[in-house]
Protein backbone atom coordinates (compact mmCIF):
# COMPACT_ATOMS: atom_id res chain seq x y z
CA UNK A 1 0.00 0.00 0.00
CA UNK A 2 1.43 3.50 -0.73
CA UNK A 3 0.50 6.16 1.59
CA UNK A 4 1.06 9.88 0.52
CA UNK A 5 2.84 11.84 3.32
CA UNK A 6 -0.25 13.18 4.46
CA UNK A 7 -1.50 10.07 5.31
CA UNK A 8 2.11 9.11 6.93
CA UNK A 9 2.20 11.99 9.01
CA UNK A 10 -1.39 11.23 10.34
CA UNK A 11 -0.05 7.55 11.31
CA UNK A 12 2.41 9.27 13.51
CA UNK A 13 0.39 11.79 15.04
CA UNK A 14 -2.40 9.32 15.99
CA UNK A 15 0.75 7.29 17.41
CA UNK A 16 -0.69 4.12 14.94
CA UNK A 17 1.06 0.79 14.99
CA UNK A 18 0.91 -0.79 11.74
CA UNK A 19 3.06 -4.36 12.61
CA UNK A 20 2.90 -6.69 15.48
CA UNK A 21 6.62 -6.83 14.14
CA UNK A 22 9.15 -4.94 14.93
CA UNK A 23 9.65 -3.98 11.11
CA UNK A 24 13.42 -4.92 10.26
CA UNK A 25 14.65 -4.82 6.88
CA UNK A 26 16.09 -8.59 6.03
CA UNK A 27 19.95 -6.78 6.03
CA UNK A 28 19.42 -5.21 9.09
CA UNK A 29 22.69 -7.15 10.45
CA UNK A 30 25.04 -6.61 6.95
CA UNK A 31 27.60 -4.20 8.85
CA UNK A 32 28.57 -4.27 12.27
CA UNK A 33 28.16 -2.07 15.22
CA UNK A 34 31.50 0.04 14.26
CA UNK A 35 30.36 0.53 11.14
CA UNK A 36 26.56 1.59 12.06
CA UNK A 37 28.32 3.99 14.33
CA UNK A 38 30.24 5.57 11.63
CA UNK A 39 27.82 6.35 9.46
CA UNK A 40 24.70 7.76 11.95
CA UNK A 41 27.72 9.92 13.25
CA UNK A 42 27.95 11.77 9.83
CA UNK A 43 24.34 11.97 9.73
CA UNK A 44 24.11 13.43 13.59
CA UNK A 45 26.39 16.00 11.78
CA UNK A 46 24.45 16.66 8.99
CA UNK A 47 21.66 17.68 10.78
CA UNK A 48 23.34 19.49 13.38
CA UNK A 49 24.86 21.55 10.58
CA UNK A 50 21.93 21.76 8.88
CA UNK A 51 20.16 23.50 12.08
CA UNK A 52 23.04 25.78 11.83
CA UNK A 53 25.31 25.06 14.99
CA UNK A 54 28.83 25.21 15.48
CA UNK A 55 30.23 21.39 15.42
CA UNK A 56 33.83 23.29 16.27
CA UNK A 57 32.66 24.63 19.47
CA UNK A 58 33.93 22.01 22.44
CA UNK A 59 30.53 21.26 23.57
CA UNK A 60 29.35 20.23 20.64
CA UNK A 61 32.99 18.27 19.07
CA UNK A 62 31.77 15.10 20.66
CA UNK A 63 28.02 15.29 20.19
CA UNK A 64 27.82 12.77 16.70
CA UNK A 65 30.04 10.08 17.99
CA UNK A 66 27.77 9.99 21.39
CA UNK A 67 24.50 9.76 19.47
CA UNK A 68 25.82 7.43 17.21
CA UNK A 69 27.46 5.36 20.18
CA UNK A 70 24.08 5.71 22.03
CA UNK A 71 21.81 4.71 19.46
CA UNK A 72 23.44 1.65 18.87
CA UNK A 73 24.72 0.43 21.50
CA UNK A 74 22.12 1.45 23.84
CA UNK A 75 18.49 2.87 23.27
CA UNK A 76 18.33 0.64 19.85
CA UNK A 77 20.67 -2.37 21.34
CA UNK A 78 17.38 -4.21 21.81
CA UNK A 79 16.86 -4.46 17.37
CA UNK A 80 19.91 -7.06 17.70
CA UNK A 81 18.97 -10.59 18.11
CA UNK A 82 22.50 -11.49 19.68
CA UNK A 83 21.67 -9.05 22.15
CA UNK A 84 18.59 -10.51 23.66
CA UNK A 85 18.85 -11.89 27.18
CA UNK A 86 19.12 -15.77 27.82
CA UNK A 87 16.36 -16.82 29.84
CA UNK A 88 16.91 -19.85 31.76
CA UNK A 89 13.85 -21.97 33.50
CA UNK A 90 13.84 -24.11 35.99
CA UNK A 91 11.84 -26.97 37.11
CA UNK A 92 8.47 -25.57 39.83
CA UNK A 93 9.75 -27.79 42.43
CA UNK A 94 8.69 -25.92 44.88
CA UNK A 95 5.21 -26.70 43.55
CA UNK A 96 3.93 -23.04 43.80
CA UNK A 97 0.64 -22.91 41.42
CA UNK A 98 -0.51 -18.91 42.28
CA UNK A 99 0.15 -16.23 40.03
CA UNK A 100 3.13 -15.01 40.41
CA UNK A 101 4.16 -10.98 39.35
CA UNK A 102 6.51 -8.51 38.66
CA UNK A 103 5.44 -5.02 39.50
CA UNK A 104 6.82 -1.72 38.51
CA UNK A 105 9.35 -2.81 36.00
CA UNK A 106 10.87 0.40 34.43
CA UNK A 107 10.30 0.98 30.70
CA UNK A 108 12.84 3.06 28.77
CA UNK A 109 11.93 3.12 25.43
CA UNK A 110 12.00 5.26 22.06
CA UNK A 111 8.72 6.11 20.02
CA UNK A 112 8.87 5.01 16.92
CA UNK A 113 6.88 8.26 15.28
CA UNK A 114 9.23 11.16 16.48
CA UNK A 115 12.32 9.61 17.78
CA UNK A 116 11.25 10.64 21.89
CA UNK A 117 11.20 8.64 25.24
CA UNK A 118 8.82 6.18 26.29
CA UNK A 119 8.72 6.03 29.95
CA UNK A 120 6.65 4.20 32.32
CA UNK A 121 6.21 0.75 34.00
CA UNK A 122 5.27 -2.59 32.97
CA UNK A 123 3.94 -5.08 35.26
CA UNK A 124 4.32 -8.91 33.87
CA UNK A 125 2.30 -12.29 35.75
CA UNK A 126 2.05 -15.40 34.77
CA UNK A 127 1.32 -18.81 36.08
CA UNK A 128 2.99 -21.61 36.46
CA UNK A 129 2.50 -25.07 34.47
CA UNK A 130 5.38 -26.24 36.00
CA UNK A 131 8.48 -23.75 34.99
CA UNK A 132 9.46 -21.15 36.63
CA UNK A 133 11.95 -18.31 34.93
CA UNK A 134 14.00 -16.39 37.39
CA UNK A 135 12.66 -12.60 38.53
CA UNK A 136 15.36 -10.67 36.97
CA UNK A 137 14.74 -12.26 33.12
CA UNK A 138 11.08 -11.25 33.57
CA UNK A 139 12.69 -7.23 33.88
CA UNK A 140 15.78 -8.02 31.65
CA UNK A 141 12.84 -9.18 28.75
CA UNK A 142 11.21 -5.83 29.26
CA UNK A 143 14.13 -4.00 29.01
CA UNK A 144 15.25 -5.67 25.90
CA UNK A 145 12.10 -5.01 23.53
CA UNK A 146 12.00 -1.33 25.04
CA UNK A 147 15.20 -0.93 23.53
CA UNK A 148 14.19 -0.35 19.86
CA UNK A 149 11.90 2.26 18.13
CA UNK A 150 8.60 0.83 19.42
CA UNK A 151 4.63 1.66 20.05
CA UNK A 152 3.79 0.90 23.41
CA UNK A 153 1.04 -1.78 21.86
CA UNK A 154 3.68 -3.48 20.07
CA UNK A 155 5.87 -3.54 23.11
CA UNK A 156 3.31 -5.30 24.94
CA UNK A 157 2.63 -8.16 22.99
CA UNK A 158 6.14 -9.17 22.58
CA UNK A 159 6.86 -8.97 26.31
CA UNK A 160 3.84 -11.33 26.61
CA UNK A 161 4.77 -13.40 23.66
CA UNK A 162 8.54 -13.89 24.70
CA UNK A 163 7.48 -14.95 27.93
CA UNK A 164 4.98 -17.22 26.57
CA UNK A 165 8.31 -19.06 24.63
CA UNK A 166 10.21 -19.16 27.19
CA UNK A 167 7.38 -20.39 30.13
CA UNK A 168 5.77 -22.82 27.50
CA UNK A 169 2.57 -21.81 28.92
CA UNK A 170 -0.19 -19.31 27.64
CA UNK A 171 -0.54 -17.86 30.63
CA UNK A 172 0.70 -14.70 30.82
CA UNK A 173 -0.33 -11.26 30.86
CA UNK A 174 1.25 -7.65 31.29
CA UNK A 175 0.01 -4.14 31.77
CA UNK A 176 2.16 -0.96 30.60
CA UNK A 177 1.39 2.22 31.69
CA UNK A 178 3.43 5.33 30.16
CA UNK A 179 4.15 8.58 29.27
CA UNK A 180 4.76 9.12 25.55
CA UNK A 181 7.29 12.81 25.44
CA UNK A 182 6.11 13.06 21.61
CA UNK A 183 2.48 13.58 23.84
CA UNK A 184 4.15 15.41 26.09
CA UNK A 185 6.73 18.16 25.23
CA UNK A 186 5.35 18.48 21.59
CA UNK A 187 1.90 18.39 19.78
CA UNK A 188 -0.90 18.69 22.55
CA UNK A 189 1.57 19.15 25.17
CA UNK A 190 -0.51 17.40 27.39
CA UNK A 191 1.99 16.62 30.93
CA UNK A 192 -0.35 14.94 32.64
CA UNK A 193 -1.78 11.93 30.26
CA UNK A 194 0.07 8.63 30.13
CA UNK A 195 -0.87 5.51 27.98
CA UNK A 196 -1.94 2.05 29.39
CA UNK A 197 -1.47 -1.04 27.25
CA UNK A 198 -2.16 -4.45 28.10
CA UNK A 199 -2.07 -7.94 26.94
CA UNK A 200 -3.49 -11.13 28.85
CA UNK A 201 -3.09 -14.88 27.32
CA UNK A 202 -4.63 -18.27 28.20
CA UNK A 203 -5.95 -18.00 31.82
CA UNK A 204 -5.71 -14.13 32.51
CA UNK A 205 -8.43 -13.80 30.11
CA UNK A 206 -10.74 -15.24 32.74
CA UNK A 207 -12.20 -12.12 34.52
CA UNK A 208 -11.44 -13.38 37.82
CA UNK A 209 -7.68 -13.91 37.23
CA UNK A 210 -7.63 -10.64 35.81
CA UNK A 211 -9.06 -9.23 38.34
CA UNK A 212 -6.83 -10.66 40.94
CA UNK A 213 -3.72 -9.40 38.77
CA UNK A 214 -5.19 -6.24 38.69
CA UNK A 215 -5.78 -5.87 42.27
CA UNK A 216 -2.24 -7.25 43.07
CA UNK A 217 -0.40 -3.93 40.89
CA UNK A 218 -2.22 -1.60 42.94
CA UNK A 219 -0.89 -3.20 46.13
CA UNK A 220 1.22 -0.85 48.06
CA UNK A 221 4.62 -2.40 47.79
CA UNK A 222 6.89 1.01 48.69
CA UNK A 223 9.32 -0.02 51.50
Amino acid sequence: MIHNDDSLDEIGESHIGTSAQTPLRSDAFAIDDDQKIALIKKDVENILLTLGMDLTDDSLKGTPNRVAKMFVKEIFGGLNPAKKPSSSTFDNKYKYGEMLVEKNITVYSTCEHHLLPIVGRAHVAYISNGTVVGLSKMNRIVDYFSKRPQVQERLTIQIVDELKKVLGTDDVACVIDAKHLCVNSRGIRDIESSTVTSEFGGKFKNETVRREFLDYIKLDTQF
